[in-house]
């Protein structure tokens, strides 16, 4: 998922490794954890598959030199690969993949991102039909833990629909012929 939030923050703009990691931990902190250590490497690495660029210029505030990094078609396409990729997750990794998709919905086209709210609310649907087959005993603990992971993924299958009317109201034929029928949001 780090290559994928890496490769979307540096398609809206190119920055050097430390912004990067401060982006990441800014927009994606819900989503992910982020290892400082992890960002150069993943930096090297996808620089040397061709994916980002680095060049190299005077940093304002030290007045030394500093790599600024930015994405390349290749890096374009991987992006978009990684985007309409969706893997087999366990149900927290799958909820935070999403949310990092999410972030970027408006750099991908409207139908891919109906297929992903709607492949999310199949998800979080399966899951909905497997919790609620589930008990807990008689453990109050345990039982208010579950209660609120049914809650969580009742919020969760609402604001999905939301998103969904709201994608397919933007993508209506008529808010097509008609822009200044868009609701402002």
């Amino acid at each position: 998922m780090l290559e994928l939030c890496a490769l979307g923050l540096l398609q809206r703009e190119p920055v050097h490794g430390y912004r990067l990691k401060q982006d990441l931990e800014l927009f994606m902190s819900s989503c992910l954890s982020v290892n400082y250590g992890a960002i150069y490497p993943l930096l090297h690495r996808l620089e040397e598959r061709g994916y980002i660029e680095s060049s190299t210029e005077e940093s304002p505030e030290s007045g030394s030199p500093r790599k600024i990094y930015s994405v390349t078609p290749e890096g374009q396409a991987q992006w978009q690969t990684l985007m309409a990729q969706q893997p087999r997750d366990s149900w927290v990794n799958s909820r935070s993949r999403f949310m990092v998709k999410f972030f970027f919905f408006s750099d991908i086209d409207p139908e891919l991102r109906l297929k992903l709210l709607k492949a999310r609310i199949r998800a979080c649907e399966e899951r909905q039909d497997l919790v609620y087959g589930e008990e807990f005993g008689s453990d109050s603990y345990q039982q208010a833990a579950w209660q609120r992971h049914l809650q969580m993924l009742m919020s969760e299958l609402h604001w999905l629909h939301e998103q969904l009317q709201k994608e397919q109201g933007r993508n209506s034929p008529e808010t097509q012929a008609n822009p200044s029928n868009r609701a402002i949001h």
